[in-house]
């Protein structure tokens, strides 16, 4: 008597008593793949080729003579350890930090806030803030920063002229970019400004997704504005304001147009450097290529880590 099994079945229903073959691909099963070339081509072509030649230069020896053609040897770890014991790195990598955070945290309070109010408000309204939001985030950066250092002119400017109708003082002359903490509060302001379009257009964009069958039974339980908020609608938001957290982080940790131009306006290089700054400054400023080469990589290593460490938390709490 022979017994009839799955195995037995698959085998005497293929031909010739075999195991079924693997199916092949078929042109469908390979039409995302051909979709998906030409951007892959793109990325590795003008991100990743840029990218390994970045990563290969920061092993040599590159300055002004081989820029112009002289043979770059390698020189291994020299790079990274001169850049890491030099504590003026060290200095500048934790004000690049701290303006991080700062222009973040303002960013995607205002954002959310603004995003919040633009649901509640009626077509009219909305639409206004809408447009102007959209004028704020089509200006280039270095244009937004020429006109905000015209607003904070030490002559000119309509802060000090406010300041000096307010407070019945002369603040005619009083310079907000020669004193770093001031520097960094007004490239704060330029940075924050032109960073909410983003933040409030996405979130808005998410609330849309909130049930309002679950937002008006919470209401008529007893739920405040802030309990809905804090219990329905950040769960809601979570995945969008984790992605949106991670891009500012990156943005805000790499800025360089705004800090240079308000250097350029008046502030002193040396005591309001920023990472993006300094690495120009050390690659083409100094015409030390390698180590600049070098500071990137840490830069790019440090912001990997940021956004591995977010992306895996926000798989985590997709799978539970």
């Amino acid at each position: 008597m022979t017994i009839d099994t799955p195995t037995r079945r698959a085998r005497t229903a293929a031909p010739g008593g075999d195991a079924p073959s693997v199916r092949r691909r078929g042109p469908a099963q390979k039409a995302p793949f051909l979709l998906l070339a030409p951007a892959l081509v793109m990325l590795a072509v003008f991100i990743g080729w840029p990218l390994v030649q970045m990563v290969v230069m920061s092993f040599q020896e590159f300055g002004r003579p081989q820029i112009f053609g002289a043979p770059a040897p390698f020189v291994g770890l020299d790079n990274y350890v001169a850049v890491l014991t030099d504590p003026q790195f060290w200095l500048v990598l934790a004000r690049s930090i701290t303006l991080c955070l700062v222009c973040v945290a303002a960013t995607m309070s205002l954002g959310v806030l603004i995003a919040l109010m633009m649901s509640k408000l009626g077509r009219v309204m909305r639409t206004a803030v809408s447009i102007a939001l959209l004028l704020a985030w089509a200006m280039p950066a270095l244009t937004a920063t020429i006109v905000w250092g015209w607003i904070f002119d030490t002559q000119y400017g309509l802060v000090n002229h406010l300041l000096s109708q307010i407070t019945g003082t002369d603040w005619t002359g009083h310079s907000w970019l020669i004193e770093p903490l001031s520097f960094f509060s007004v490239a704060a302001i330029v940075i924050t400004w032109g960073a909410i379009p983003f933040v409030a257009f996405t979130v808005y964009a998410g609330l849309s997704q909130v049930p309002d069958e679950v937002l008006e039974a919470a209401s008529l339980d007893g739920a405040g504005a802030f309990q809905r908020f804090r219990y329905i609608v950040l769960p809601y938001l979570r995945s969008i304001l984790i992605v949106l957290l991670i891009l500012q982080i990156i943005w805000d940790l790499r800025v360089f147009a705004q800090i240079y131009a308000l250097q350029t306006i008046g502030g002193v290089r040396a005591d309001t450097n920023t990472i993006g700054v300094y690495i120009y400054s050390v690659s083409m400023a100094s015409g030390d290529l390698g180590s600049g080469g070098a500071i990137s990589v840490i830069l790019v290593a440090i912001m990997l880590v940021i956004s591995a460490y977010y992306i895996r938390s926000m798989l985590k709490e997709d799978r539970s």
